[in-house]
């Protein structure tokens, strides 16, 4: 199979990207870490980037309030959402939001990385790389502490809305 001509000679479009990704389910996350105040933002971004070492990657927004916090951080808290927690990944979404003030639940966990109560499973994750990608970051972590027995099911983005898993 041959690809066409067409096909590359035009950089996409970031409304294309956007229109694309909303038909792609993605698990929701929260990533946290310890600062001056704790940070926190709502990820669809997490990917398994390999078993050995355990390494992660999400990507962040240099624009985004939670960016000083992570640009800095040597550790992060990566959390996965079950489907209960559409309002705490609504409220970690939200711009200009106190994401740890009451009704949130966290406590501080290993490194002082901020830990949110009840989710499916956590990780603390030791930063090993912050790589440039356009406006955002990759970041690359090393799991060293979690917890992955947390009882329910994954809570999912698609079509701009959260949403449980189907049957």
């Amino acid at each position: 199979m041959t690809a066409s001509p067409e096909l590359g000679a035009q950089r996409p479009a970031p409304d294309l990207l956007r229109s694309v990704f909303r038909r792609h389910a993605a698990g929701v996350a929260v990533i946290t870490a310890h600062g001056p105040r704790p940070a926190g933002f709502t990820a669809t971004s997490l990917t398994s980037v390999a078993a050995e070492p355990p390494l992660v990657s999400f990507g962040v927004g240099t624009g985004s309030s939670s960016w000083p916090v992570i640009a800095d951080a040597e550790h992060v808290g990566v959390h996965i959402l079950g489907e209960h927690q559409s309002e705490l990944a609504a409220t970690f979404a939200r711009s200009g939001a106190d994401r740890f003030a009451p009704p949130t639940r966290w406590r501080s966990g290993p490194h002082g990385v901020p830990l949110l109560e009840g989710v499916l499973a956590w990780m603390v994750c030791r930063v090993v790389a912050r790589v440039p990608a356009g406006d955002h970051r990759v970041v690359l972590a090393e799991a060293v502490a979690g917890d992955p027995t947390g009882d329910g099911r994954p809570l999912l983005y698609h079509q701009g809305r959260f949403n449980g898993l189907r049957d």
